[in-house]
């Protein structure tokens, strides 16, 4: 008998008939399930079928979630693509792959649906993804040849401590601690359940799936937390519904990860603790043609 286990698993991306190879954290899941149909059995004449009957037809979109750290080389650049870039005004769709030491999953048709970037004082700057996709299965062993040419990707990778910088309009906040930059892609799948289609089902390989999404609407947010001191205390409970924000982080004075947000609304809140801090929770107002252009990503 052979198990499955995570820490021995690689995960790839094909998009475009590329493959990528995605250096992921532990922080890696997938599932899909299946949506079951519940129904009364119990009828007039026969008042003793107390337990409902079952109809399962289709399967519910798959959820998936990872992490990356991004490196000075940028080798998860097709991550930040992927979460970033649309045609036609939908979510570019992939295939992801993880491949075990006794396995190979597919998750087919996936969109990325939330990146959520953490930044602190002199650390690693990490992405938490998070997607939906329209089916999983099983694709073979572990000795399954993942399809795609293998794309130019950087032969080493630095995980590399950064320096968070913030301006607002054109001025450095000072005395910054962590940060968030949180990128949303709220789509929805298009209905795909029949009836004609239902009749057909046996079993999860003839079960209706996902197969088209729209994307509804889009949310560029974040905060930023500082400590409070005499410097910045002029600026306490304030808020604005027209600011610029630029963030940044910095590897030895070069700009690695760049969101140039202009056309924010933001608050400012105190948080009480030993040390005190205040917050800047901020949120993309204006809608720029390209959300790629506003966050960038660069070699340093």
């Amino acid at each position: 008998m052979s198990y499955n286990f995570l820490r021995e698993s690689t995960v790839h991306i094909v998009y475009n008939g590329s493959r990528y190879r995605i250096f992921t954290t532990p922080d890696l899941s997938f599932n899909q399930t299946f949506a079951e149909d519940a129904y009364q059995v119990k009828t007039l004449h026969d008042q003793t079928k107390m337990f409902q009957g079952s109809s399962i037809t289709k399967a519910n979109p798959a959820n998936f979630n990872f992490a990356v750290h991004l490196t000075k080389e940028k080798h998860e650049s097709i991550v930040l693509e992927l979460l970033l870039t649309t045609t036609n005004d939908v979510m570019n769709e992939f295939d992801l792959y993880v491949q075990s030491n006794n396995a190979t999953f597919k998750l087919e048709g996936c969109i990325i649906t939330e990146g959520n970037f953490e930044f602190g004082r002199g650390t690693i700057t990490k992405l938490n993804i998070s997607g939906q996709s329209k089916k999983l299965t099983r694709a073979g062993n572990e000795s399954f040849t993942i399809p795609g040419s293998l794309a130019s990707q950087p032969s080493t990778r630095t995980e590399v401590n950064s320096i968070l910088d913030l301006e607002r309009n054109g001025s450095d906040i000072s005395n910054l601690i962590s940060g968030t930059l949180s990128v949303q892609n709220s789509a929805t799948w298009t209905p795909f359940e029949n009836l004609q289609n239902s009749l057909s089902v046996t079993n999860a390989s003839t079960a209706m799936y996902p197969n088209k999404h729209t994307l509804n609407n889009r949310v560029v947010s974040g905060n930023i937390t500082q400590y409070l001191t005499d410097d910045n205390v002029g600026t306490f409970q304030e808020f604005d519904t027209s600011d610029n924000f630029r963030l940044k982080t910095l590897v030895n004075g070069s700009t690695h990860l760049d969101a140039n947000l202009t056309g924010c609304i933001f608050t400012k809140r105190l948080q009480v603790t030993e040390v005190m801090t205040q917050t800047f929770d901020f949120r993309l107002k204006d809608s720029p043609a390209n959300l790629a252009t506003v966050i960038t990503y660069n070699t340093v």
